[in-house]
């Protein structure tokens, strides 16, 4: 079998976003840089479950609005586990985040395909991970 590629290889990314259809595309492209998907999570609630379950994650994508109601409790859940995030939002405006998660970064919809990638590889660190997990 092929070993995985990609300058995402070994990543475990939490995706939170609810369009379908931009979830399923960065999904695609997470995975075709060699990212271990975890999700993706279409709302608030299943985000936090996601993040509470304990599961091995590197970093998160979080869509600011997620069917009306914001992402933040998922960041600051995020941050209690020590996990880093990456904002993906359709607003113009950054002043939307609150300034404790000022410091993380903000990518805009539409996405840059190539930026989305950089973004990731340089927020979420390469995981240490035992060969047999």
């Amino acid at each position: 079998m092929a070993q995985p590629s990609g300058p995402l290889v070994g990543r475990k990314v939490l995706l939170v976003e609810d369009n379908y259809l931009i979830a399923e595309h960065v999904r695609g492209l997470l995975e075709d840089a060699g990212c271990d998907v975890v999700g993706p999570a279409s709302g608030l609630a299943r985000a936090l479950a996601l993040v509470h379950s304990g599961a091995a994650m590197d970093g998160a994508l979080l869509d600011i609005n997620l069917d009306g109601e914001f992402c933040f409790a998922a960041a600051a859940a995020l941050s209690e586990r020590g996990i880093p995030f990456v904002f993906v939002t359709g607003y113009d405006d950054r002043t939307i985040v609150p300034r404790e998660f000022a410091e993380w970064p903000v990518l805009s919809k539409p996405l840059d395909e190539r930026r989305l990638i950089e973004t990731v590889a340089a927020t979420f660190p390469v995981p240490a991970r035992d060969e047999d997990t």
